[in-house]
């Protein structure tokens, strides 16, 4: 009888173990799952973009049609949702936007240049010519400092539009951005021409998501 109230109480007190890790878990992952949900809704860093086309450019200005320019780190997964945005805004806008997205090339990248799925998946977007921003100086000149950040600027070099064009890191669908830049691309006036940009640093290695 006593062998077996022995037993019982290593019973209970190994299940007071278990539920104890158990709770330690659960807690673990909803404080992770929070900490994910946090930071998928943080936007980047406010940034300026210029009123008007950088005259130091080397990207071209469309005469005929808005220009966007898209800056993004070559590694950046969730910036992958991003470039399924932009693929979506050039079927809408058909023809209306002449679009430019810029690869940060970090000075230790090799010199061959960059190899991602993300480049290769811009660069089968119709109307999207994608580029090498070597050391970023191109996002330096447009104040770019978020994988993602999305500017659109009028025939004349007026900064139209400003942000981001997901709702949050890596999410798909539709979004204020996207509306905006659609409306801009048929001249409708409209509500919202900024946004906040959902992304990974281009020039810090902060983000969980970001590869290689």
């Amino acid at each position: 009888m006593s062998e077996f109230k022995l037993d019982n109480k290593t019973g209970v007190g190994g299940r007071r173990v278990w539920s104890g890790a158990f709770a330690v878990w659960i807690c673990g992952v909803s404080a992770g799952a929070l900490l994910m949900t946090g930071l998928s809704s943080t936007p980047g860093p406010d940034a300026k973009a210029p009123a008007r086309w950088p005259a130091q450019s080397a990207i071209v200005l469309s005469r005929t049609n808005s220009t966007l320019v898209m800056f993004a780190h070559p590694y950046c997964t969730c910036t992958e949702a991003s470039v399924t945005e932009l693929e979506r805004l050039m079927a809408r806008t058909q023809g209306r936007i002449n679009a430019h997205v810029l690869f940060l090339k970090p000075a230790e990248l090799p010199a061959g240049g960059i190899d991602s799925a993300l480049w290769r998946r811009a660069s089968g977007i119709p109307g999207v010519t994608v580029q090498m921003d070597t050391e970023g100086a191109e996002a330096r000149r447009f104040g770019s400092a978020t994988s993602g950040e999305t500017m659109v600027y009028g025939a004349d070099g007026h900064l139209l539009f400003h942000g981001g064009i997901t709702l949050s890191r890596g999410h798909k669908g539709e979004n204020h951005g996207f509306s905006a830049i659609v409306a801009l691309s048929k001249t409708r006036p409209v509500r919202m021409a900024q946004t906040p940009v959902f992304g990974c640093s281009l020039f810090a290695d902060e983000c969980p998501q970001k590869g290689p």
